[in-house]
């Protein structure tokens, strides 16, 4: 068994080895789906508990245990004990903020990755964490909530497909493949997110597209951090030497590899054009001030000579010669309708207006 690289510290009063859900309120809701499969057959059921759990049948290939649901501690524990997994395993999996990484052990492998989902390009981004052990002979999923992602799987085990012919490590291959594909879905939303956001930068820009190109950075950063690690879990995965994985399954698991790498390449093209949206908002909010102030400063510039006359003749003289006009009124108005046309026709003739 690989040697850990961290110890997690034990909270006041706990004793080493306790099980504690340690970051939020999980669902109350557990339930336990088993499937077993070999080439000619399949059964599938619902148990109400792990002592419910027959031993492994020699005759199925693959015993697929999901456990939906993680309150309850003891369920989690007479896991652990039944299958021999060890206690800082069984805390990764109720500590559901885990970075997506793989361990290596004699009996079994460990695996955590991230499920994104989006339901549309409206919605917003789900995310739970998926801890996979599976030995021989075997495979046990943990998950937060309902695994309607996991379905085409058991579609695929159900119609006798080519999952039924192979062991447990290609379930697992087939699961993160699913888990690989749903960000590719995810991400295309997001791009669809993008192009409505770069329409909008385009016409008028407010606030809340700038609100709106935050939070998809906010989503794209996310999307990184849970992608690059599990490029290297997929790669730990191709590259072990353990006898659970097979050879004719590490090509499949290369697949899942090479689809990761693209994953990635979208994401960071995707931070290069968020990046720029916010340049693109920045200057088209300075663009559009910079117009009003032009408007401005031009009607100041109109004003300035009328302003001008009008201080002249507001001017408290007694003998200015243009007060005892009786004209006078009616030719300064006409005066300053002609300069104010005039400078109107000039701007707009240099383009200003």
């Amino acid at each position: 068994m690989k040697k850990r690289e961290r110890k997690r510290p034990l909270r006041p009063g706990m004793p080493p080895g306790s099980l504690v859900p340690l970051d939020k309120e999980l669902t109350d809701t557990v339930s336990i789906q088993v499937i077993r499969y070999n080439d000619e057959h399949w059964e599938e059921e619902t148990i109400g508990s792990i002592a419910d759990l027959p031993p492994l049948d020699p005759a199925m290939k693959v015993t697929w245990i999901n456990v939906t649901g993680l309150s309850d501690i003891g369920l989690i524990r007479q896991i652990g004990v039944r299958f021999k997994v060890h206690p800082l395993i069984l805390e990764d999996i109720l500590h559901t903020r885990q970075r997506p990484k793989f361990e290596e052990f004699d009996a079994y492998l460990f695996m955590v990755m991230k499920l994104i989902t989006s339901r549309g390009v409206d919605s917003e981004m789900e995310a739970e964490q998926v801890s996979v052990i599976f030995g021989e002979r075997y495979l046990i999923t943990f998950l937060e909530s309902a695994d309607a992602v996991f379905e085409p799987v058991r579609d695929r085990i159900r119609k006798d497909g080519r999952i039924r012919t192979h062991p447990s490590d290609y379930l697992a291959y087939a699961l993160i493949d699913l888990i690989v594909d749903n960000y590719f879905v995810v991400l295309e939303n997001l791009g669809e997110k993008i192009e409505f956001l770069e329409d909008d930068l385009l016409t008028r820009p407010d606030p809340a597209t700038l609100s709106a190109i935050h939070q998809l950075k906010k989503d794209m950063i996310f999307m990184r951090r849970s992608v690059w690690p599990l490029r290297e879990v997929i790669s730990s995965l191709e590259r072990s030497d353990s006898p659970l994985i097979h050879q004719e399954t590490i090509l499949y698991i290369r697949d899942v590899y090479d689809h990761t790498v693209q994953m990635i390449d979208a994401i960071e093209s995707f931070r290069d054009i968020i990046a720029g949206m916010i340049d693109i908002y920045l200057s088209s909010v300075s663009f559009r001030l910079n117009q009003i102030m032009k408007f401005l400063t031009l009607i100041a510039t109109i004003f300035i000579p009328l302003t001008f006359l009008v201080g002249v003749y507001g001017m408290n003289f007694q003998y200015m010669p243009e007060l005892s006009l009786p004209w006078g009124y009616p030719v300064l108005w006409g005066v300053m309708i002609v300069i104010a046309s005039g400078m109107l026709v000039y701007f707009s003739r240099r383009g200003w207006l």
